[in-house]
């Protein structure tokens, strides 16, 4: 059985690559450190719904692509 953060890390890193983005150029729309982002992809942190929204806002996708 999946876990939501797992469908969330899923969806994040294949958006991402799908629009040939890096973590860097995610870090740069959010302000962050790319290291959160790595973190972040590899199930080390839990992002808040504040922070699902800037990261789908930084992809150009509505917060639900991202928890589907």
């Amino acid at each position: 059985m999946t876990t939501a953060i797992e469908k969330l890390v899923k969806n994040i890193k294949q958006i991402r690559r799908a629009k040939n983005m890096s973590q860097g150029d995610i870090c740069r729309d959010l302000g962050c450190d790319r290291s959160f982002i790595s973190n972040l992809e590899s199930g080390k942190t839990n992002p808040t719904l504040m922070t699902i929204e800037r990261i789908a806002a930084a992809l150009g996708v509505d917060c639900d692509e991202l928890l589907k």
